[in-house]
């Protein structure tokens, strides 16, 4: 390969992740088949050990597309990601999430509402407990790496998710505990509760976050950086419209890839325009100074990438062999920034 994967330490943890992650949301639709094992075995082949998945990914009819195969006729992307590891499994770090509805049933997880997910009792023992096992199973593993805390949950006290984490530790069926989408308060209230109980504490947060998306850097970025509790970014290109603004216009760009109604707003797309002007001036692709910026933030560990083809991944670990210097640096933090009021 033409450049060398580079590694940073989870949190308070020995161990080590790709500064690249491979997002498994749509595998097995986007790519799909014999594709899927491809980039899977591709991700690999760079040095890229951190694989996310989620329990309700893969095979939601959100993610439905003309042309490929429906909702019904898919699998768990927990599945296909599996089976694309197997023999490779003890190379990688298997991560996947609980918490979002995963039926109609009471204690499923809460309900979807139009505009937000309520995952009130995701969280609970029962919940947990009961999904840890379909996971491993769909994974054809005998443990989960770090299990995410998809998001938080409101009816759920988080002593009781802690605790049933840690019995989850000591049975063997999950190595590290990472939380996702959790504001700094709810952050920190993790880190304390585990700290005060002996309870594993979490070493990562999973954010949305990127050189458009900062508003992380009020509260969360801190606080991560307090607590030594590292973050790992999805997202880092804002949907595609760091990566060049020609993708602006692509039919599934944005959240649209994710079945979300969607539109590129005026702000991401003026920011578009003015990274792809800086990046012709440097000689630099785009997408690949978005994923230097998100890189050199404090805290930030990994960030989170969804290609849909072996060449899209390609060019995402290209991103490594760019290097710019502090007045570079300065500049490109210029680009799209906004004052952010904390109050």
């Amino acid at each position: 390969m033409g450049v060398r994967m580079q590694y940073q330490l989870l949190g308070r943890s020995g161990v080590r992740a790709s500064r690249i992650a491979l997002g498994t949301a749509l595998l097995g639709l986007a790519p799909s088949g014999p594709d899927a094992e491809k980039l899977v075995h591709a991700a690999i082949d760079h040095g890229i050990n951190v694989f996310d998945c989620a329990n309700t990914y893969g095979n939601r009819p959100a993610f439905d597309r003309p042309g490929l195969p429906p909702a019904s006729e898919r699998r768990y992307a927990e599945e296909v990601l599996g089976e694309a590891l197997r023999g490779r499994r003890d190379d990688v770090l298997v991560c996947t999430k609980v918490g979002e509805p995963v039926g109609d049933g009471v204690n499923d997880g809460g309900l979807t509402i139009p505009g937000q997910v309520n995952t009130g009792g995701g969280l609970s023992r029962f919940h947990i407990m009961r999904e840890v096992d379909r996971s491993l199973t769909r994974l054809g593993t005998d443990h989960i790496d770090i299990y995410h805390l998809h998001h938080p949950d409101p009816d759920t006290p988080i002593l009781e998710t802690l605790d049933t984490l840690d019995s989850l530790v000591q049975q063997g069926k999950i190595r590290y505990v990472g939380l996702s989408d959790h504001l700094g308060w709810q952050m920190t209230q993790a880190v304390m509760v585990a700290d005060s109980h002996s309870l594993p504490r979490p070493i990562l947060n999973q954010i949305h976050y990127n050189m458009i998306s900062r508003g992380p850097e009020v509260e969360v970025v801190p606080a991560a950086s307090e607590l030594g509790v590292s973050l790992t970014c999805f997202s880092p290109l804002a949907g595609g419209a760091l990566a060049g603004a020609e993708v602006l216009d692509r039919s599934h760009a944005g959240m649209k890839r994710f079945g979300v109604p969607f539109a590129f707003t005026d702000t991401q797309r003026r920011v578009a325009v003015e990274l792809s002007g800086l990046a012709r001036r440097w000689g630099v692709a785009p997408a690949h100074l978005a994923m230097q910026w998100l890189w050199s933030r404090p805290g930030v560990a990994t960030a989170i990438i969804g290609p849909e083809s072996v060449d899209e991944l390609d060019s995402a670990v290209e991103a490594f062999g760019v290097t710019l210097d502090a007045e570079q640096f300065a500049e490109l933090d210029s680009v799209g920034r906004v004052d952010i009021d904390p109050w």
